[in-house]
């Protein structure tokens, strides 16, 4: 099959991944909304835990999605509240977050359009520190058109993984919850947001489904105003979501639930 070939069944994937959502406004030529061309996402993250036992949670927070090539002009005075650093996330500190995902997508043989637009769901540092379970990159070639979606998980063992969502369900390859062997696969939906976000997460294991997140929000243009308020309203909210996890993991220690061995060497590219 030839480049242009495999470029449209990409194309195509991506489309059927995402839904219909493809044509969303945040996907499109124009800058994202608001004063510094990104969005905030009041997000609503919900937890649901079938298998061995039963244990369910939400919480809120608040989530970026920005484009690669214009990260948002954060004023200085602020930036103690939002700062997006390439040694956040997988590859070489030394090059742009953006040169990371490149250096990583080549090798799965994608070659990602310098002209085309990188769109990035991701909770930035702030107050000294981040924690991204899930970080989203959704991929558009200088047409516009859709090439991939790729999945960046983090574990609270300071490792991470990509996941190349070219099809779905994605078989698990990264040790996340101490409570999941590395087995079964994702069932993921990613559609990439407009002026609402709906994500779904889905485990599935051999006896069945295992696991279910989701992370929903509205959107609302980035600017001074608008990350104050999210600010005020999730104070610390970067260290909420570590201690979230660990409170969730103690409660389900006690109840009795066995941890399951980490792999070694499990940091992922």
């Amino acid at each position: 099959m030839n480049r242009r070939a495999v470029a449209a069944d990409r194309r195509a994937a991506v489309a059927d991944r995402t839904d219909g959502a493809v044509d969303s406004p945040a996907g499109q030529g124009s800058p994202l909304p608001g004063p510094w061309g990104a969005a905030l996402y009041e997000a609503r993250i919900g937890h649901l835990r079938r298998t061995p036992l039963r244990h369910a949670f939400t919480h809120r927070s608040y989530l970026w999605l920005v484009d690669l090539d214009h990260l948002p002009p954060v004023p200085a005075l602020l930036r103690p509240l939002a700062r997006f650093r390439s040694a956040d996330h997988p590859g070489d500190p030394g090059l742009t977050i953006r040169q990371n995902l490149t250096a990583y997508l080549a090798g799965e043989g994608i070659a990602l359009d310098p002209a085309g637009r990188v769109l990035m769901l991701t909770q930035a540092r702030s107050l000294g520190h981040v924690f991204n379970p899930l970080t989203v990159y959704w991929c558009r070639d200088a047409a516009g058109q859709p090439v991939c979606t790729v999945a960046e998980v983090h574990n609270t063992y300071g490792q991470h993984h990509r996941y190349l969502v070219e099809e779905s369900p994605v078989p698990k390859r990264f040790y996340v919850s101490p409570f999941f062997p590395v087995d079964g696969a994702y069932r993921l939906r990613l559609p990439e947001p407009g002026a609402r976000l709906d994500l779904s997460v889905r485990l599935d294991r051999p006896d069945g489904t295992a696991f279910c997140a989701t992370v929903r929000g509205e959107r609302r243009p980035a600017g001074v105003r608008a990350l104050l308020a999210a600010a005020l309203r999730h104070p610390f909210a970067t260290y909420a979501v570590s201690a979230h996890i660990r409170y969730q993991g103690i409660r389900l220690l006690l109840r009795g639930l066995p941890v399951q061995p980490r792999p070694q060497g499990d940091a992922g590219p």
